[in-house]
């Protein structure tokens, strides 16, 4: 089941952060983003979702922005991976954006993160720009959301 996190789940959700970015700190030569982000804030703010399966094996961080809904972090536990958790979160992002009437997602990712950048262009996201932020080379993406079709 996805459900908000809650102030009780903070230990969790950054015990998943830690293991599942730690495998990039080599590759970019230090922790990633999400990493450094304050989870109890994310949590009050009601910006963050577990995929729980008798325990949490995912975590999905929502921002609403004007014109966009930012899917901020997206991300499974080691040994979890590989199983569909991370396509599921994918597809409830985007349910939740159409919910909130957005009419597209967005995300970030570094651009040495090339299994990240695989996946999400097999889901359909389309790359919109490159640059430097935060000390950090990302890669823009964005998805736009369409209204399921109705019913004839």
């Amino acid at each position: 089941m996805i459900r908000p996190a809650s102030s009780a789940d903070r230990g969790a959700v950054e015990q998943i952060v830690r293991d599942a970015y730690a495998i990039y700190i080599p590759r970019i030569g230090k922790p990633p983003g999400p990493m450094l982000d304050d989870y109890a804030a994310r949590i009050a703010a009601g910006e963050t979702w577990v995929l729980d399966e008798n325990g949490i094996i995912g975590v999905l961080v929502l921002i609403g922005q004007p014109d966009h809904l930012l899917l901020d972090n997206i991300v499974v536990a080691p040994t979890h991976q590989g199983h569909g958790h991370g396509r599921r979160l994918l597809a409830f992002a985007e349910a939740e954006g159409r919910r909130r009437g957005y009419p597209r997602l967005r995300l970030y990712t570094h651009a040495l993160m090339h299994e990240n950048l695989a996946l999400y262009r097999a889901q359909g996201w389309q790359e919109y720009a490159r640059a430097r932020q935060a000390g950090f080379d990302r890669v823009f993406m964005e998805k736009p959301l369409h209204a399921p079709a109705s019913p004839d």
